[in-house]
């Protein structure tokens, strides 16, 4: 439901943002402090994000406590955030307004002439840095949301000329549906967030709902290998092209050769002509397509398109994604975001290219009710690892049933033929790890969670022997 109020009518007073600290959140409280509003926030656990902000002044209660919202002229929440969280019970006390964090995004994206949205069930934050980092060094100066941290932008968010906004739509609890896209790029349409949505066809449906906010000349961009994204784009009546591996698709990739390290180069076609060649800098067969839909989204917006083939190949990644965090007794540490079976089976085929001694899987499973839904999925997502380490189920937002725990998916694991153990703590991962990994190991911790801390907290305690 879109909010009965907005941001701009509480301009230069002060804004508290609730769970502040997340990914997408603490992007719009930067926002907001360039726009002139005073912000203070609260969040369950300190982070690096409240870190970030409370360096750029912004004052963060850790907790969720009614004094931290006395005085606000107006509440931003998350999605996460219920009615009942104490500072929301006391802004509907005192008659505080609120506005939810995806409303609030999409309101300041509506003052931008083109709006370039980004959404899919995988590769969202990867593609939207992508297209982000193209168009700022195309010269476009574009203002950017995203829901990771992108060193060309100096974090998740970017302040440009007011013409270009880039956005990562994600479409968890119909956020994406506050938005008002000119371009809507839909990587794939895959189960997820089931928790909300219930079933497949509900997703579809958003999607769906998504893509008709467009107006009657916007774009869909969409993924022409996937029967649902070209099953949405065959009932839309918006103009719409495609990205995808065959010459099927409007832009297509021909002559793929991968490096050493898996990163792949190829010629970019677009409706049969050759419009160059380019040279990522990022591994994987799945960056082939993040890249088409970035040169694609690029391409609708009036980019250059010489340029944009030329610097694409300057894109390194965003962090947490495959991201190298550093060498312990000789092994290599990465981090991954990716959650689901999908993301962390693409995930482990990058890390299969890195001509690695072993690689270890480190699975922090995220919500009780995700492992339950794709559970069968995460028994074999890990199996081209030699050995797959899982930590306890991330809450996150929900409560634990009692009837599902990391040891039921190892134990299905090693019916799979997988060398799986459960190691509840990070403290237990990072004992285990110490006492088995061997120089020349590669080490991948996957999730959404706070699994990347476990790289810093073994980074921090360094080589076992000095």
């Amino acid at each position: 439901m879109t909010s009965q109020y907005h941001i701009d009518d509480y301009a230069g007073r002060r804004v508290h943002m609730i769970g502040i600290g997340g990914s997408s959140m603490s992007g719009l409280a930067e926002m907001l402090l360039r726009r002139g509003f005073r912000v203070t926030g609260s969040d369950r656990t300190r982070s690096h994000s409240v870190e970030r902000l409370e360096a750029m002044g912004v004052k963060v209660g850790i907790g969720h406590d009614p004094a931290f919202t006395a005085g606000a002229d107006v509440i931003v929440y998350s999605a996460a955030i219920k009615p009942d969280n104490p500072e929301r019970a006391y802004a509907f006390e005192k008659g505080i307004p609120q506005i939810e964090r995806a409303d609030l995004l999409g309101q300041l994206m509506a003052g931008h002439k083109q709006r370039v949205c980004i959404c899919g069930a995988h590769g969202k934050t990867t593609t939207s840095s992508m297209t982000a980092q193209l168009l700022l060094d195309c010269g476009m100066d574009p203002t950017v949301h995203i829901g990771g941290r992108l060193d060309a932008i100096g974090g998740g968010t970017r302040a440009g000329n007011g013409e270009l906004f880039v956005a990562e739509a994600c479409e968890y609890a119909g956020s994406f549906l506050h938005m008002p896209p000119t371009v809507a790029v839909v990587l794939n349409i895959d189960a997820d967030h089931l928790d909300y949505y219930g079933d497949m066809a509900h997703i579809e449906e958003a999607f769906y709902n998504f893509c008709s906010l467009l107006p009657k000349d916007g774009l869909v961009i969409g993924w022409g290998d996937d029967p649902r994204v070209q099953a949405l784009m065959a009932k839309l009546d918006r103009r719409h092209e495609t990205f995808g591996r065959t010459p099927a698709s409007d832009w297509y990739p021909e002559n793929i050769v991968n490096d050493d390290h898996g990163c792949p180069a190829f010629d970019v076609l677009h409706r049969g002509e050759k419009l160059g060649r380019v040279q990522l800098q990022v591994a994987g067969s799945f960056n082939v397509t993040n890249a088409l839909a970035a040169l694609a989204s690029a391409h609708a917006v009036g980019a250059d398109m010489d340029k944009a083939l030329n610097v694409i190949g300057q894109f390194r990644g965003a962090h947490r994604r495959f991201e190298h965090t550093g060498d312990i007794d000789g092994a290599h540490m990465y981090t991954d975001y990716g959650h689901n079976p999908v993301e962390m089976r693409a995930a482990i085929s990058v890390a299969m290219q890195q001509h690695a001694n072993r690689v270890w899987a480190v699975m922090q499973p995220h919500t009780f009710s995700r492992v339950k839904t794709l559970f069968n999925d995460y028994l074999t997502c890990t199996e081209e690892a030699d050995i797959t380490l899982v930590t306890d189920i991330m809450a996150a937002r929900e409560v634990d049933p009692g009837d599902i725990n990391s040891g039921m998916l190892v134990e299905g694991m090693k019916q799979h033929g997988i060398n799986a153990v459960w190691t509840p703590s990070f403290d237990d991962t990072e004992r285990y790890l110490r006492e088995h990994w061997q120089p020349g190991d590669l080490v991948l911790t996957m999730g959404c969670g706070d699994i990347n801390l476990l790289n810093e907290q073994m980074q921090q305690h360094g080589d076992t022997k000095r």
